[in-house]
């Protein structure tokens, strides 16, 4: 991976924030203006939210990044102090909210952790480390949670279907098979035969039409022996705490929509499975969003897959969680942004960074 400076920067710009928002902002108009059920009335529904409910679903949110921070300090071993974590849990976080799903921030989560005095070797090793773990908790976690919805896990969508051509299921059982592959295909490269994978690549990257860009697969498949090498001697509790912490993050993210949907209507032990499960199906689903952080897209399948749990609430509802779960990353990341600049480029400390 070839980190350009003035590329990153593209995507670390705190004038992109405004491209969400829009997008965001313009879905939201459509589903007002297109929705007879929705109107002026409606939208003083988001003052009859429990005020317990809100906090909780606020104690979800702090939880979840708490874990981002430990998880990102237990994977790089401690090279970073609990605020150089929380800064880079931040940009990143921002990162990828600025970008489409299907891109995400990796590079830029290379270029932060790198920026921030870890070898660009190990630093690409970490970022994929996270992308598998995250990735390992759909795979596997799709399955269960398919099982232990009993058959409950796709909302009615008929109308929807007929808009669109295609269904849910269809969408997710595309997105879960190609991250499924993608999982499966960087853990063996990762963790069992990182030389076979360069040979791979090196094959493919010898196709004629595709050879001009051979040079970077051999870069590519270099960095992926060189970071193999950063876990070869990791010890169980490193792994458990790593894992655990994974499992932790995305509970505590999914559990957030709980909490703010038990702050309007009283949900069963079944019906908080069935939303649990039902987060984990839209977020693989909202994989393969074009959009920056699938802004618009999770809008229109909030309403989709959570209305039978909120009549009368759905529309407030959908906005007060994307408000509380996804726009203060992009106002977070624009004020933390310069200052973590400053700090990185121009202090006489960290010049050697550059």
């Amino acid at each position: 991976m070839r980190l350009d400076n003035k590329e990153i920067f593209k995507t670390l710009n705190p004038n992109k924030v405004w491209v969400p928002v829009a997008i965001g902002l313009g879905i939201v108009f459509l589903m007002f203006y297109l929705d007879p059920k929705v109107n002026a009335q409606t939208l003083k529904g988001v003052f009859d939210a429990s005020v317990g409910g809100v906090l909780l679903a606020l104690l979800f949110i702090l939880m979840r990044d708490a874990g981002y921070v430990y998880r990102i300090r237990k994977i790089t071993d401690e090279k970073l102090s609990w605020v150089r974590a929380i800064y880079v849990i931040i940009l990143w976080e921002f990162a990828s909210a600025v970008t489409p799903s299907i891109v995400g921030g990796t590079a830029v989560a290379v270029f932060i952790l790198h920026k921030e005095g870890i070898k660009l070797g190990k630093a690409l090793a970490f970022v994929m480390l996270t992308a598998i773990l995250d990735n390992l908790f759909f795979v596997i976690g799709a399955p269960i949670i398919l099982y232990l919805a009993k058959g409950h896990i796709f909302p009615d969508t008929r109308m929807m279907e007929l808009r669109l051509g295609t269904s849910i299921q269809y969408l997710f059982w595309i997105s879960y098979s190609l991250y499924a592959i993608y999982t499966i295909v960087m853990s063996a490269a990762l963790f069992y035969r990182p030389r076979v994978f360069k040979w791979i690549l090196m094959k493919i990257f010898s196709i004629k039409w595709i050879r001009k860009w051979k040079s970077n697969a051999n870069d590519y498949g270099n960095q992926i022996i060189e970071a193999s090498e950063t876990f070869k001697d990791k010890n169980y509790k490193y792994w458990l705490s790593v894992v655990g912490a994974t499992v932790f993050i995305w509970s505590a993210r999914y559990l957030m929509l709980n909490a703010l949907i038990s702050a309007y209507k009283s949900v069963d032990m079944f019906g908080h499975i069935i939303i649990f499960a039902r987060q984990i199906i839209m977020w693989i689903v909202m994989m393969v969003s074009p959009t920056p952080g699938s802004s618009g897209t999770a809008e229109f399948f909030f309403a989709q897959f959570f209305a039978e749990f909120l009549p009368g609430y759905t529309f407030v509802t959908s906005i007060l969680w994307r408000l509380l779960s996804y726009y203060p990353y992009l106002i977070l990341g624009a004020i933390f942004l310069p200052k973590w600049i400053r700090q990185v480029f121009f202090k006489k400390g960290n010049r050697k960074n550059k």
